[in-house]
């Protein structure tokens, strides 16, 4: 695993609220060797988000932001439903 894929999911597992943690870094542990060039930005950008909003947007009770409205986000909503 390259380097910014390391640092990514150590910053996925250690978000600062205990749940995002798990949510972000259950995603993440298992999705980050498989993600694109684009996607790792974006988890990038969703990872900087306040840990309150983060969870709000995971757990689909508050619309996320317009830019972090993406494919991705989609994606770690449905990985969470399932898990």
């Amino acid at each position: 695993m390259d380097d910014r894929r390391k640092r990514i999911l150590y910053q996925c597992n250690h978000c600062g609220m205990k749940e995002n943690d798990v949510l972000l870094g259950g995603f993440a542990t298992a999705m980050v060797e498989s993600l694109n060039h684009v996607e790792l930005g974006q988890l990038e950008a969703i990872i900087s988000v306040p840990d309150n909003d983060l969870l709000s947007w995971i757990l689909g009770k508050v619309a996320p932001d317009p830019e972090h409205d993406t494919p991705l986000l989609k994606r770690i909503q449905d990985f969470n439903k399932k898990n």
